[in-house]
């Protein structure tokens, strides 16, 4: 299998280094920097969906599909045990060093070593578990959480020896966060629609007109095939994705009743899959969100006071536009703010009512800052 091409370190990260007077410790840590961006890029690298078309409910696997995936299972163990062989390269345990910056900075990364090493050991036995490589979704479930907590524990391992070296933020220095970051926001913007459309179907099933019931069977239907379609589903968990098509088959099947479907059958499928849907907003309490929505309120905040200081209509227009154009990453994490932001899309503002829009914002960050 062809490797990607893996970026040079971050520009910061890279000045960073170039500040470290020590030069042959700085080519040692610049080296295992590297092993870190390419194990990064490698874990990034791996596409499960093809695994996922045409998958049984049931998640029935068979010798066929371990055979497809070992590569897989087998390259991600490799990119981890490189990435932790470097560090072992260039910082052997037992070396001593003096400079107590330059020993923090070792610890931290054979710390890193020993916490890669022990869970490969215990990912690779998981994957030798019959419970496991006998469902096809528990299979890829594993390996797209082995990817997901190794890409953030060897990023965040190299945040932590930039931080060492100088001042800086995790993405000016992190391999891959903007991709990363860039995923999350997909995600979270996508299920906040998901959420929403589903509440809205709930509603209007429970109003339903008994002719009306199998249409809005019908509609959740499309709406999920919809969803299936996005840039998020990509990136969803496979146990997600596996509730999500369980119910959607459940749902053809109930709208292939006709006339005779009935809103009880229909609630009695839907209220539950309500209840899961609204767990995506969990994806809030993401490390990588909450420093990207703080760095985002910061920025909102400063925009909107210089709309609000300004004294005439087009530079007050163009600073909450401004602001609008920040707050779009934000589209995701609170109802009320969405509904603002999707209201804005239907309405011009003109000079009679962009006061109140801009006050309406202003309100709004600060309950989002709080919240």
């Amino acid at each position: 299998m062809l490797r990607p091409v893996v970026p040079v370190l971050p520009p910061r990260l890279g000045a960073l280094l170039a500040l470290e007077l020590d030069a042959p410790f700085a080519e040692r840590l610049r080296r295992v920097l590297e092993a870190a961006a390419r194990a990064i890029a490698a874990l990034c690298d791996i596409d499960l969906i093809k695994f996922e078309e045409d998958l049984p409910i049931d998640g029935t696997a068979d010798l066929s599909l371990w055979e497809e995936m070992a590569p897989i299972v087998g390259s991600t163990i490799a990119d981890v045990n490189a990435m932790a062989a470097e560090i072992e390269r260039h910082f052997p345990e037992g070396e001593v060093l003096i400079d107590d910056r330059q020993d923090g900075i070792v610890t931290l990364a054979r710390s890193t070593r020993a916490d890669l090493h022990k869970a490969v050991m215990e990912f690779g036995m998981r994957v030798r578990d019959p419970a496991v490589v006998g469902d096809r979704w528990v299979l890829i479930t594993e390996l797209q959480s082995f990817r997901f907590r190794f890409r953030n524990r060897i990023g965040a391992m190299v945040f932590e020896i930039a931080t060492r070296l100088g001042e800086c933020k995790r993405r000016e220095v992190e391999p891959g966060y903007d991709e990363a970051l860039a995923s999350t926001l997909v995600v979270r913007s996508t299920t906040a629609d998901l959420r929403r459309l589903m509440h809205t179907r709930i509603h209007k099933v429970s109003e339903a007109a008994a002719e009306d019931v199998e249409w809005n069977a019908q509609q959740i239907d499309k709406e999920l095939n919809a969803f299936g379609r996005t840039a998020a589903w990509r990136a969803l968990r496979a146990q997600d994705k596996r509730v999500i098509i369980e119910f959607r088959s459940k749902v053809r099947a109930l709208a292939a009743r006709g006339p005779a479907l009935s809103k009880v059958d229909v609630l009695r499928e839907l209220e539950p899959f309500v209840e899961f849907v609204d767990t995506f907003k969990s994806i809030n309490q993401r490390e990588l969100l909450a420093q990207h929505d703080q760095e985002i309120l910061a920025s909102v905040g400063v925009v909107l006071e210089r709309a609000m200081n300004s004294s005439s209509y087009d530079d007050q227009h163009a600073a909450f536009m401004e602001a609008v154009g920040f707050g779009q990453s934000l589209y995701g994490r609170n109802e009320e703010f969405d509904g603002f932001l999707r209201k804005l899309r239907k309405i011009a503002t003109t000079p009679e009512n962009l006061p109140g829009e801009v006050e309406q914002y202003l309100v709004l960050m600060a309950s989002l800052a709080n919240g």
